[in-house]
C-alpha cells in the first residue's frame, strides 16, 4: 500500500516513524510543513522537516521532544555571551545540518532537493518532501498583535491567545507532492496541530484541491487525548477557534478532506461528521507509534 502522510510537529514525526515501521519505508511519502521555517543567525532552519529527519534516522531526542539526542550547546553559549540572538536554541549537532542546508539553498538548490540529499545521507529510505520549495510563513494573530509562528511559539512561549492563523507567501507544491497524493492508496494526516502544522500544507496551491478530489480514503489522527493536547497549544487553539475540543471539533478542521478520524479512548463521545475510530493514541514509544499507524492504515483499507 502506497501512503501519503501530511505531517508537522513532534507528534507528526513520531507518527511518521511508526508508519514506516508498519507500511515499509519504500511505500511512504511524508509531506512536511514548512510554515514554521525561519532564519536563525543567518541559517535556514526547517524545524518540522528536521523533526521528521531526526525521527526517521533514529537521532531525535525522545525525552526533550525536539532536536537531536546527545546534544551539546557550546555554540549557543558563545552566542549568548557575545550578545547574539539566542531565543531560538540550536544545539551543536543540529547546527551542522543547518549549515549544510543553508549553503545548498544559497547556491540555488530547491529545498526539496536539499531535503532528499539530507535524508539519503542519514540513511532514510522513505521519501520526505517539503510541502513547497517556495517561501511560506505562518503568522499568528493575537490580541497582543501578529507574530511569525516561531516568535509566538518559542519567544513568547505561545501564551498569547490565538484569534486567527494566516499564511504569507504565494507557494506552489514542491515536485512530487501532488503526484504522491494522487497516486497513494491511502492518505493519512498525522496527529499534528491542525491550525499550525497541517493547514500550512493545505495552504499551498493545489494541495487542498488534490486532497478534496481524492479517490482513496483519507484518515486523520486526532492530536488530542481526552480533549487535551499531549504537548503544545492545540487544545487551546481548538477551544478558542473551533469552539471546543471534541472529536467533532477536530474533524471540522478537515471538513471535506477526510473520511475517518482516529481518536483516543479517553476522548468524549458524541456525533462526528466522519467515521470515528477509537484506540489508544498516546505514542509512548516506537511500538505504540506503530500500533497507532496500523490502526490508521486499517481504517483506510
Amino acid at each position: 500500500m502506497k501512503v501519503a502522510l501530511l505531517s508537522g510537529g513532534v507528534g507528526g514525526a513520531r507518527f511518521a516513524r511508526g508508519l514506516i515501521e508498519a507500511a515499509g519505508a519504500p511505500n511512504v511519502t511524508v509531506v512536511g510543513n514548512v510554515g514554521d521555517d525561519l532564519e536563525v543567525l543567518g541559517m535556514s532552519v526547517s524545524p518540522d522537516l528536521d523533526s521528521i529527519l531526526y525521527a526517521l534516522a533514529g537521532l531525535n531526542d525522545e525525552e526533550r521532544g525536539w532536536g537531536r539526542a546527545d546534544e551539546t550547546w557550546r555554540a549557543m553559549e558563545t552566542v549568548s555571551a557575545l550578545g547574539g540572538e539566542d531565543w531560538f536554541r540550536l544545539g551543536d549537532r543540529d547546527l551542522g545540518l543547518h549549515l549544510v542546508r543553508t549553503q545548498a539553498v544559497r547556491a540555488g538548490d530547491p529545498l526539496s532537493a536539499v531535503t532528499a540529499r539530507l535524508a539519503r545521507a542519514l540513511g532514510i529510505e522513505a521519501a520526505i518532501l517539503p510541502a513547497t520549495d517556495d517561501r511560506l510563513r505562518t503568522w499568528i494573530d493575537t490580541p497582543a498583535g501578529s507574530f511569525p509562528f516561531q516568535e509566538w511559539f518559542v519567544a513568547r512561549r505561545h501564551q498569547d491567545e490565538v484569534g486567527g492563523v494566516r499564511f504569507d507567501g504565494d507557494a506552489l507544491p514542491a515536485p512530487g507532492v501532488i503526484e504522491a497524493i494522487e497516486s497513494a492508496d491511502a492518505i493519512l494526516i498525522a496527529p499534528s496541530n491542525p491550525y499550525v502544522s497541517i493547514w500550512p500544507i493545505l495552504a499551498v496551491s493545489g494541495i487542498r484541491t488534490a486532497l478534496a478530489a481524492r479517490r482513496v480514503p483519507a484518515v486523520a489522527v486526532s492530536p488530542l487525548v481526552g480533549g487535551r493536547a499531549v504537548k503544545g497549544p492545540a487544545d487551546r487553539m481548538l477551544a478558542r477557534m473551533a469552539g471546543g475540543t471534541t472529536p467533532e471539533h477536530v474533524a471540522g478542521c478537515y471538513s471535506g478532506l477526510i473520511d475517518a478520524l482516529v481518536v483516543d479512548e479517553a476522548d468524549p463521545s458524541g456525533p462526528v461528521a466522519v467515521r470515528r475510530i477509537v484506540t489508544q493514541t498516546l505514542m509512548t514509544d516506537l511500538a505504540a507509534s506503530r500500533r497507532l499507524a496500523e490502526t490508521a492504515l486499517e481504517a483506510a483499507a
